[in-house]
């Protein structure tokens, strides 16, 4: 019975580490300019899905191609496509290959914080401008509610 308990926790522990791995994102810094990316044949839209075009990446102290492949897409996120940026000093980075948050929550968290600060969010915020503070906002027999 111990021998089964043993087995079974390392079993979940390397499975832990699969699922870190799979989620690492790839980096890398080179001093070789990337080569003329190649032409790629994206293929026609896909619902739920976003085409993430293909790259080079820096394997075995070489450019190696990755073709492109479907992603399924995360609501409120844009897929930033990988590609090659020179820095000042001549070395060469690789950015993008992630997920941000779309235009639309990035403007709506700054609109959030803004009326925060301005108090109409919380306990004595007014969020609908009727004049009642938001904890007795809900109220059916408020006077002053409209």
């Amino acid at each position: 019975m111990r021998n089964k308990t043993t087995l079974a926790a390392v079993l979940a522990a390397s499975l832990m580490g699969l699922g870190a791995a799979a989620h690492a994102q790839y980096s890398a810094i080179v001093s070789v300019a990337p080569p003329t990316p190649q032409v790629e044949v994206v293929p026609a839209p896909r619902q739920g899905h976003v085409w993430a075009p293909g790259h080079y990446e820096w394997r075995g102290n070489q450019y190696a191609w990755v073709q492109g492949y479907w992603l399924t897409a995360r609501n409120g996120y844009d897929y930033r496509e990988p590609r090659w940026v020179q820095r000042g000093n001549g070395e060469w980075v690789m950015v993008g290959g992630n997920w941000e948050r779309g235009r639309w929550e990035r403007e709506h968290d700054r609109e959030y914080r803004d009326q925060a600060r301005n108090g109409q969010y919380g306990p004595r915020g007014d969020m609908d401008g009727d004049g009642v503070q938001n904890r007795f906002d809900r109220f059916p027999r408020n006077p002053n509610r409209s």
